[in-house]
């Protein structure tokens, strides 16, 4: 994750390009752009900055709760894939068509791919449905969905994820917070990809700054668990 810290554009700006050439130069596959600290004015920038100065990068984008935004930005910058918290679940059945409307419009345009949570962090359960069947309708409007426990930087239990991959079957599954380095082989090994936050900052939360040898640790754990 790219979090955009800094106590203005510039300085996140400088924020991101540091922090992304840590990840590169320490083996991360790819890097989720994010208005986490930031806001949507510097989610473009650091992408227009990063596919001028870095564009050998795999980069995805996380508008938060907009995923229009997220998905146009994606088209422009020419960003494979997008992340987004709840793509089913989190809403009303009354306002519910009108979302997934607007989500299997997008989709129709381009091929973006789309990380997609259900039953995600901070986000409310809505719907009225078990949770299978949001899982199987989630499935219809993105490419991935994407597994969290209650928040940012906690675990994501991993009974919760046994039950998503039950459901998912071959669908691909990410898991999406709380990953640290002693969990690689339970979670990967059920899991398609991982999305890393807090564990590769200085203070293991989110508020730090990316340590390189914290994501140098990692990622070589992660290269012995797959040729194990």
């Amino acid at each position: 994750m790219l979090h955009l810290k800094g106590a203005t554009h510039a300085e996140r700006l400088d924020h991101v390009l540091r922090e992304a050439d840590i990840y590169a130069q320490n083996g991360v596959d790819a890097m989720i752009v994010e208005d986490y600290f930031g806001d949507a004015l510097d989610v473009e920038l650091a992408l227009k900055l990063l596919r001028k100065q870095r564009p050998s990068y795999t980069l995805g984008v996380n508008v938060l709760d907009n995923f229009p935004l997220s998905y146009r930005l994606a088209q422009e910058y020419a960003v494979p894939f997008i992340q987004v918290d709840s793509v089913c679940g989190h809403l009303p059945p009354d306002r519910e068509q009108k979302y997934f409307g607007m989500i299997d419009h997008y989709r129709s345009q381009a091929s973006v791919a789309v990380i997609g949570g259900v039953r995600f962090k901070y986000q409310p359960i809505l719907s009225g449905r078990s949770l299978e069947e949001d899982l199987k309708l989630g499935m219809q409007r993105c490419d991935a969905i994407a597994v969290t426990g209650a928040g940012t930087g906690l675990n994501t239990d991993l009974e919760k994820i046994k039950v998503f991959r039950a459901v998912l079957g071959d669908f691909p599954l990410v898991v999406a917070a709380g990953m640290d380095q002693s969990s690689i082989p339970e979670k990967l090994s059920i899991c398609d990809a991982a999305i890393v936050g807090s564990t590769f900052k200085d203070t293991r939360k989110d508020t730090g700054d990316v340590c390189g040898q914290h994501v140098k640790s990692f990622m070589d754990e992660v290269k012995r668990w797959f040729r194990a």
